[in-house]
């Protein structure tokens, strides 16, 4: 199998080389770096299949264009497919397979990680000292153990930041629709109204569908509390940017930590230090002392894209032998 991969890394080589090496996988890699989109769609031509990102263009414009170049397969080395329009893909008779889960501990650490960040000022700590500033002022927070933390989607990452908080000796509280029995004994299930207004760490592990796109709005951040650290590391579109900023204006939160934000294609993954940033978002939420952002990272660990392309590759593999498909997206 012959497959043509777009938005790639130098990063993307370590594993992914080693395993297309390995006969049994019968496959061939064609690395692209650019990024996935409707001008580099006709860079497939003579590819059986596509590997795509989360920030990859997967439209219908798009799909359709690959369906043309002869694409019958696109591997999303991501759990999230929210940028795939999975009608098109039906139409067009490509199948969409996923990594649903690449290593949840990745994700749910670097949440965790935001989390300290926010509340004990470590961004602003850092810079104040490496200008020999040693005074404590502005880097006042709170202890974790013994307050409440809220995690909205216990599926494998959010179960898996419920257990960190757990052991920190937090309450956890969970929303879900659908009770994981993993945390039993270990969370306890409210309505999401109520968790908004008990808990003092809330974090984000929801996919992105027309029901959770901006879960977190003016309406449910007045629910919070004034003193509650927000965390997102599942999809920028859960928050209401306008929301959050005019909430940080008036002093709502005591720290606020994203690894992803709204209209983040574009920039995210790139090297843009020497130009001028189009997207406002990112100078504007920085200008708070209370928010810390990073580049979409939550993934970026040696054991989540060892686990992302050996996964990646299977999907490959049983697409090709004719296989049942356990990671295949359903439209």
């Amino acid at each position: 199998m012959e497959i043509v991969f777009y938005d790639t890394r130098d990063y993307d080589h370590l594993y992914f080389d080693v395993l297309a090496a390995d006969p049994e996988y019968g496959c061939h890699i064609h690395f692209l770096s650019a990024g996935l989109d409707v001008d580099t769609a006709p860079l497939a031509k003579g590819g059986d299949a596509v590997c795509a990102f989360v920030n990859s263009d997967c439209s219908a414009p798009v799909l359709e264009c690959l369906a043309q170049q002869g694409i019958r397969l696109l591997l999303m080395r991501c759990a999230g497919y929210n940028n795939v329009d999975l009608a098109a893909a039906k139409r067009c008779g490509i199948t969409v397979l996923r990594v649903p889960g690449y290593s949840p501990e990745a994700v749910a650490e670097h949440a965790m990680a935001l989390a300290l960040a926010t509340n004990r000022r470590i961004c602003k700590a850092y810079v104040k000292v490496r200008n020999n500033n040693f005074a404590l002022d502005g880097l006042l927070g709170y202890n974790l153990y013994g307050s409440s933390a809220g995690i909205v989607g216990t599926g494998r990452i959010g179960a898996a930041m419920a257990k960190i908080c757990h052991g920190f000796g937090m309450t956890v509280l969970a929303y879900d629709q659908y009770h994981n029995p993993a945390l039993e004994g270990i969370a306890r299930y409210l309505p999401l109204d109520e968790l908004l207004r008990s808990s003092d760490l809330i974090s984000l592990h929801c996919p992105l569908t027309a029901e959770t796109h901006h879960m977190i709005n003016e309406k449910s951040i007045a629910q919070m509390r004034d003193s509650a650290i927000l965390v997102n590391t599942s999809r920028g579109g859960l928050i209401d940017t306008d929301a959050l900023i005019a909430a940080l204006r008036q002093h709502k939160f005591a720290g606020v930590g994203l690894d992803v934000y709204e209209d983040e294609n574009g920039q995210v993954f790139e090297d843009l230090s020497n130009d001028v940033l189009e997207n406002e978002v990112v100078p504007i939420l920085l200008s708070f002392p209370n928010v810390v952002v990073t580049s979409h990272q939550g993934f970026f660990t040696r054991t989540a894209l060892q686990s992302i392309a050996i996964v990646t590759m299977e999907n490959a593999r049983a697409f090709g032998r004719g296989d049942a498909l356990a990671n295949e997206v359903i439209g």
